[in-house]
């Protein structure tokens, strides 16, 4: 990628949004050399919770030894096909055999959902996740991922239409929380017009994430766009400003 790009998101990133985490980025089948390899979890264990490493600077590359929750596995492309008895895990369970998510009302909508579902084709490839700032030359991100909260959120909203007349610039599907940072942003980066993704709404990923927290996922073909007309958007004018000062306070909430 180039270089002068991340350079220049990361001075605007501290204008506009100061204070706040960078966003990290995901790169399927990129550079792995000098990463460090997830390790293998013991049981079960949230792919977003090995993310917290991430945002905190250490690059990590995933294969599918790295994974150890089967909807991380699905979402992440490693498994084509759901685990048996998907359709009652995610509705009411089934008695003497498992207990249901309940995240859907019948298991007859869990298959209506999984008919619609795209399957990824990351079989056999690994998958890099870094800070925006770790990234290189040599790297090729396929979407950049932000965890924030709702003032910063704001704007990155805003910032995903700013150029289109269209409504929809940012989707909300639901889904687990790893397909909100990974495979729906994926999805959209194949598409020619791409869209960003809010998300990290699954109950079950959490506990993963820090409070007050939710994720937007700019496919790199619209993020490119976006870092190109920051300085002409509403980030310059008074009215950010004011939502800057809510950024600062709370800052200074979430501070350890």
């Amino acid at each position: 990628m180039d270089t002068a790009l991340r350079d220049t998101y990361i001075e605007l990133h501290e204008r506009y949004f100061p204070g706040t985490e960078l966003p990290v980025a995901f790169e399927v089948g990129g550079a792995t050399d000098g990463v460090e390899k997830a390790p293998a979890p013991k049981g079960w264990k949230c792919f977003v919770c090995d993310l917290t490493k991430v945002r905190k600077g250490t690059s990590l590359v995933f294969d599918e030894d790295s994974i150890g929750c089967r909807g991380g596995r699905f979402y992440l492309g490693y498994d084509a096909e759901r685990f048996p008895g998907f359709r009652y895990f995610l509705s009411y369970g089934k008695p003497g055999e498992m207990e249901g998510e309940r995240y859907k009302q019948t298991p007859e909508i869990v298959d209506d959902l999984d008919r619609g579902t795209a399957r990824i084709p990351t079989k056999g490839k690994s998958i890099v996740f870094k800070r925006w700032d770790r990234l290189t030359e040599r790297d090729n991100p396929d979407a950049v991922v932000f965890f924030a909260r709702p003032e910063v959120l704001s704007g990155l909203f805003t910032l995903a239409n700013f150029d289109q007349a269209d409504p929809y610039g940012v989707v909300c599907p639901f889904g687990a929380g790893c397909s909100s940072v990974f495979s729906f942003p994926w999805l959209e980066q194949q598409n020619e017009n791409p869209r960003a993704v809010l998300g990290m709404f699954d109950p079950s990923a959490r506990p993963c994430v820090p409070l007050d927290t939710l994720t937007m996922a700019f496919p790199m073909k619209k993020f490119t766009k976006v870092v190109g007309y920051m300085e002409e958007s509403f980030l310059t004018t008074g009215a950010w400003e004011k939502v800057m000062k809510k950024v600062a306070r709370s800052n200074a909430l979430h501070s350890p």
